[in-house]
């Protein structure tokens, strides 16, 4: 789907348990997140990363409201990563960064932690959309520490390379 920038893949072998989707509350800007991923992989960990940060806006570039911006660091390699919330649940996919090189010179200012996810809302019509049947979380589930959502996303996060 290139307008919301997902890919559905089929991996072999066994990919480990299927992420849970929050089935709510409405994400609020402030709202605290979590990044699970492989950031410059080749250059930094070989591992997984987890970076932490906020909902801070409930639209994307231009205002594209398929997406949230969020202040938690992300890199090349992030991107196609779950963007989970407290609970342990995904509430969106992480798409992209604001291009701080580009701004810097139209404004000349730095611009830091402008990331962008695509929303969970979004992510769940297009997998139902090509007859994928998530898993959706219960509501009311307790807040955990970030290393505690670390260790949820652990074993269902995997790193892809793109051969182009």
């Amino acid at each position: 789907d290139q307008q919301r920038d997902l890919a559905l893949l089929t991996v072999q072998g066994d990919p480990g348990p299927v992420l849970s989707f929050r089935s709510g509350p409405d994400v609020r800007r402030g709202e605290g997140v979590v990044t699970y991923g492989f950031p410059l992989a080749g250059l930094l960990s070989s591992g997984p990363t987890l970076t932490t940060g906020e909902v801070s806006a409930l639209g994307g570039m231009r205002d594209n409201q398929t997406q949230f911006q969020i202040s938690a660091p992300v890199q090349p390699g992030n991107s196609g990563g779950p963007l989970l919330d407290l609970g342990g649940n995904v509430m969106g996919v992480v798409v992209s960064k604001l291009n701080a090189q580009r701004i810097a010179q139209s404004t000349g200012d730095i611009p830091q932690n402008v990331n962008f996810a695509v929303k969970g809302t979004e992510a769940l019509e297009f997998l139902r959309a090509n007859g994928v049947q998530p898993r959706m979380a219960p509501t009311g589930a307790a807040p955990r520490s970030a290393a505690e959502v670390g260790e949820v996303a652990h074993p269902s996060t995997v790193f892809l390379r793109c051969m182009r």
